[in-house]
């Protein structure tokens, strides 16, 4: 296999479009232009945008992360661009009602956050960090009026999602049908060769296409990938509904997470959220179909994988060991958190001043779906009084707060 072809098929492996021929053309035009750009001795522009609701990026976030780092290890250029306008708007294309207004403020937060976690993944020293209120804030009304004319509104209201708010009476602002033509002039300004995203994302990609035709460019190739299942194996990945993986969480939290994901998902993490070639993919893949690698074995080499993506190898080594130790062995990691008890005090209170529960409320619900233990022994009662002794509170099968009388 030449370079180029190896290429594709690296960009191209978990890639989704919902329909098989716009993949084949996608990826012929994205053969062409590299051999093109060979030619000319010159990298590919390639680009993806974020827009920041929140400061905090987990698993689902990175596919498209390490897409841009499998092209920037291949020697292209590459811009992550923040959506401080594009925020502003909120993209409808995979969203059942409007997203709710975010203030410039909270936008300028999350981006610095958003991206200092992004360079856990990418080449610090060959990432463009690019805002795109630099440019989309200067389009006047005469821009965005040229711009609309390229599209008809049936257009634009085909997507299922729309469709179905429209069917149900709820609200769809303008603002949420501009949005591809914020997302289309990112597109012009920065002169993309590639712009990857989200399947959600793809009737947008395709929009710029046209927008940069419009304005003289070469259209960039589009590739899209789906959103990430969550730990539940039903719903996509997302905080509010606690089936994720974050991306800064501790190193054994992170390993036994992973190491709860439900089998059938294994084939989807290892082609979206992993730094493996496509060749060792397709041979785990095969090893799990055929019998040769157990699930067990197959989800602790991902684990390892994930949390050495982000900490290390040693922090993953250490993390293994651990999981072995707590889980497969019934021990208590080395090294845990401690917390003083001066008196006694009941169990809610005990678990949130452990940090083991966010709030009283979340106590009192980790205590009635029985994942409360001390000492090994099951609370069942969230009138359980914890007595001012050593003990080991644990919440779940994977934290532990070490509790010791007050001197």
């Amino acid at each position: 296999m030449d370079s180029i072809k190896r290429q594709v098929s690296t960009y191209m492996q978990g890639s989704e479009f919902g329909d098989s021929q716009l993949k084949n053309t996608m990826a012929a035009e994205l053969e062409q232009r590299l051999r093109v750009a060979e030619s000319e001795a010159r990298s590919l522009r390639v680009y993806c945008g974020y827009d920041v609701t929140a400061p905090d990026i987990h698993l689902g976030h990175t596919i498209t992360m390490r897409k841009l780092r499998q092209f920037q290890d291949f020697g292209h250029n590459v811009s992550f661009v923040v959506g401080t306008f594009t925020t502003l708007i909120g993209d409808p294309s995979d969203r059942d009602k409007a997203r709710a207004i975010v203030s410039l403020e909270k936008i300028k937060g999350n981006a610095k956050s958003y991206a200092d976690q992004a360079l856990r993944i990418l080449d610090r020293q060959r990432t463009a960090i690019r805002y795109n209120d630099e440019w989309l804030a200067a389009l006047t009304f005469r821009d965005v009026i040229e711009a609309a004319s390229l599209f008809t509104v049936q257009q634009f209201l085909v997507r299922d999602r729309l469709q179905s708010r429209i069917q149900k009476n709820e609200p769809l602002y303008l603002s949420e049908l501009l949005y591809p033509l914020a997302q289309g002039f990112d597109s012009v300004f920065l002169k993309a060769d590639v712009q990857i995203g989200a399947t959600e994302q793809l009737f947008n990609l395709m929009a710029c296409r046209r927008i940069q035709e419009a304005h003289g460019l070469k259209p960039q190739i589009c590739i899209t990938y789906p959103l990430l299942t969550g730990l539940d194996g039903k719903m996509k990945m997302s905080k509010s509904l606690g089936n994720y993986i974050g991306i800064a969480e501790e190193p054994d939290e992170q390993y036994g997470k992973v190491m709860s994901l439900r089998d059938e998902l294994l084939n989807q993490y290892f082609e979206l959220v992993t730094r493996w070639p496509p060749e060792q993919v397709a041979e785990l893949e095969d090893a799990l179909r055929t019998g040769r690698l157990h699930p067990m074995q197959a989800k602790k080499k991902l684990a390892w994988e994930i949390v050495a993506s982000f900490h290390g190898d040693v922090a993953a080594d250490n993390a293994a060991r651990t999981f072995e130790r707590v889980h497969q062995g019934d021990g208590v990691p080395e090294e845990i958190p401690v917390l003083e008890i001066s008196k006694e005090t009941t169990i809610i209170e005990a678990l949130v001043e452990a940090g083991l529960c966010t709030s009283k409320s979340d106590a009192r619900r980790a205590v009635a779906e029985k994942s409360i233990r001390i000492d090994g022994s099951l609370v069942e009662e969230t009138g359980f009084v914890v007595q001012p002794r050593e003990a080991i509170l644990q919440r779940g099968r994977r934290r532990f707060v070490r509790l010791v009388p007050s001197r």
